[in-house]
């Protein structure tokens, strides 16, 4: 819930500027009111646009939510669900993610499913089991990799600056890819795209991508200044070399 309207439309330009020539997948998921102008004015840059969340259902008396058809109607190709602060600040529960994740693609959109952990979970060592959990019950077993990417987002290390150690992501990432392959396929385990979400910034994001089993960052605070965002993209590139 950041920018207002001029504001949101200057950083897509900029992001889209600076995207040129990136061969990276490059998202940004404004807040809704601004979505259609924030698609428009990157619908001819390599730059993609996703929402930050939509209703399991196509429509309804559901005042104030956003389905997923609205979100493809207007440009948008991805959709984030079960971000932390959706799952904290709406109570939303793994079924209700699960349920988003199928409305997401019978809209034709890439579900983005969050999965992570707590300060206590993590003190109490019960993060993989947390994550198996998530996974377990947000990802429905329909989810292969073109139409889902999996984000994990330590909710202990969002906006606090503070980020697990490259060992500790490393671990939940190929956690992830292991559970996966249990659960769904190992075609599913090996192809999806599991990004690392909490304090991804512009001088950690390189060693952060290059991490075996990290294919990308799902970018919060550092999203918001378009340098930053473009850094964090160059080190994806970067990481691969």
């Amino acid at each position: 819930m950041n920018k207002v309207g001029s504001e949101a439309l200057d950083l897509a330009r900029q992001v889209a500027a600076g995207a040129v020539g990136l061969n990276v997948d490059v998202v940004v998921c404004p807040p809704s009111p601004y979505l259609q102008v924030v698609a428009d004015t990157l619908s001819a840059s390599n730059v993609c646009v996703g929402g930050q969340d939509c209703h399991a259902l196509t429509n309804g008396a559901h005042t104030g939510d956003v389905s997923a058809a609205m979100l493809g109607d207007v440009g948008c190709r991805y959709v984030v669900v079960g971000h932390s602060e959706r799952r904290i600040d709406h109570g939303e529960d793994d079924s209700t993610i699960r349920s988003k994740a199928e409305a997401a693609w019978s809209s034709g959109l890439t579900a983005i499913i969050c999965v992570g952990e707590s300060q206590a979970e993590r003190d109490q060592g019960q993060t993989l089991a947390r994550i198996s959990a998530q996974l377990e019950s947000s990802v429905p077993k329909s989810a292969n990799a073109a139409n889902t990417v999996i984000a994990y987002e330590p909710i202990w290390a969002i906006g606090s600056g503070v980020t697990p150690t490259l060992e500790n992501v490393q671990e939940v990432h190929s956690h992830i890819r292991m559970y996966l392959g249990i659960t769904h396929s190992s075609d599913m385990a090996e192809q999806v795209r599991v990004l690392y979400g909490g304090s991804v910034k512009p001088d950690n994001a390189r060693e952060l991508l290059a991490l075996a089993d990290v294919d990308g960052g799902l970018v919060g605070g550092a999203s918001l200044d378009a340098n930053g965002f473009l850094a964090i993209a160059q080190s994806t590139i970067g990481a691969m070399e």
